[in-house]
């Protein structure tokens, strides 16, 4: 059985979808459209032959046109709107003691999704951790971390300024998590060479994407260090066995608002002739 179909009296011949394939799957004859032998094991399902067909005449097994998102070109961002949206990103660390309503989480998940994987595979899971009682137990485990960093490891604890980070904690003030209502969690199976890319590209989808929702973030640069050194957290989050996690968001309302971007270093560029 094929993997795909064509509207016979859509499609045009123009070969678009045999140009696009990723993995060269697809050759034009003159009948139309067709597929390489051993196509179905090398396709990637990333539907990009679907979403390039001009005449919405390509569809596959998986996925036809009118389960996709069409393209509006009134939303497409111009050169000034990119550079604006991107410019005045923020990582916030203060936040408004407000949950996180999950249908939007969700939703903000959803889009987080469509960034790039290799090979489209896909493998980016999420944990969220929601709540102040939850996201306070790992807050104290990465507390506990930097303790044990503090006594083996006093030069890279100094380093980091940890001493300071548990007096403020064992006051009351937590610097590890910010008192952010939730903590996302990226996460994949080792079985991926290409695991730690596609989370922190998830990751990164995901921040650009909270905004547009009211919302902010900040990489927890602490809690992923302990992750990984830690053993104790790690425990606590109860990933699948083979699995890593490769990154985290606190998230949550901004209690602030931001009227201007800070100017950042100029680019560093050299090109190569070959």
């Amino acid at each position: 059985m094929s993997i795909f179909k064509i509207d016979s009296e859509k499609c045009d011949k123009d070969g678009i979808c045999a140009i696009e394939c990723p993995a060269y799957i697809i050759e034009m004859t003159k009948q139309g459209p067709a597929l390489i032998q051993g196509a179905k094991q090398f396709c990637i399902r990333c539907g990009h032959c679907v979403a390039v067909c001009p005449k919405a005449a390509f569809s596959l097994e998986f996925l036809s046109p009118d389960q996709c998102m069409p393209i509006e070109k009134q939303l497409v961002l111009t050169a000034d709107h990119a550079e604006h949206f991107l410019r005045s990103r923020r990582s916030v660390r203060r936040y408004k003691d407000k949950p996180v309503p999950e249908d939007i989480l969700e939703k903000v998940l959803t889009i987080a999704c469509c960034a790039p994987t290799a090979s489209n595979n896909q493998p980016v899971k999420w944990l969220v951790v929601n709540g102040e009682k939850a996201v306070g137990k790992i807050g104290a485990h990465v507390i506990d971390w930097m303790r044990y960093a503090l006594k083996t490891h006093p030069q890279m604890a100094k380093l980091y300024n940890l001493e300071t980070l548990i007096t403020k904690w064992d006051k009351g003030e937590d610097r590890v998590c910010r008192n952010a209502p939730l903590i996302v969690f990226a996460y994949a199976s080792d079985a991926f060479p290409s695991a730690a890319t596609d989370c922190h590209l998830a990751l990164a989808y995901l921040e650009l994407a909270l905004p547009g929702f009211n919302l902010g973030s900040c990489w927890a640069g602490y809690v992923n260090s302990a992750f990984g050194q830690w053993p104790n957290l790690a425990a606590h989050l109860k990933l699948p066995e083979k699995h890593t996690c490769h990154g985290a968001l606190m998230v949550g309302f901004p209690k602030l608002k931001y009227y201007r971007a800070p100017k950042r270093n100029t680019p560093d560029i050299r090109y190569h002739a070959g």
